[in-house]
């Protein structure tokens, strides 16, 4: 069964990008949705409180929120750095650094994406419960763990380039 190919503003750099790649592409605008949200969920309980006062410790509460809030950011700016990878919003930055690693990966002859001790049909299971699960992170949160060949776009474009001969 063909992909479905998805109309994107932005050219599509991987359809199903592994999580350390998500996470080593993020840019400083994630880890200040990251900080915020770790800030702000804390800071809305305590808000919370002295507005209507519990007459009890918040101290567990606010602590609980600070969690809530780090792990929210976190998804909060894993999805946005996703959302660049799909080509979803703007990613000039994330499209050169993609070239260059994965062009310098070919060059030496190793695989794209890295290599995977799973059996094919399996990889085929983990792309497909893991594309676009960015989007479900409100119903159960799912990241890309396993290497696979499965990325939506054409490896030959990361392939070395022919020199033309000085002859």
């Amino acid at each position: 069964m063909p992909n479905k190919v998805v109309e994107t503003p932005y050219p599509l750099i991987d359809a199903d990008p592994h999580a350390s790649r998500v996470i080593r592409y993020m840019r400083l605008s994630d880890y200040a949705v990251w900080a915020s949200a770790t800030g702000a969920a804390p800071t809305a309980l305590y808000l919370w409180d002295k507005w209507d006062p519990s007459k009890l410790k918040i101290r567990t509460q606010v602590r609980l929120g600070g969690l809530l809030g780090f792990v929210g950011g976190f998804l909060m700016a894993y999805q946005r750095s996703s959302f660049r990878f799909w080509g979803w919003s703007e990613n000039k930055r994330e499209e050169a650094k993609d070239l260059a690693e994965l062009s310098d990966r070919a060059r030496r002859g190793l695989p794209l994406y890295g290599e995977s001790d799973q059996p094919e049909w399996i990889q085929g299971v983990a792309y497909r419960n893991s594309a676009f699960s960015q989007l479900k992170f409100h119903i159960f949160p799912m990241f890309n763990l396993v290497n696979h060949p499965h990325h939506g776009t054409d490896p030959e474009k990361y392939k070395p380039k022919d020199e033309p001969s000085s002859s």
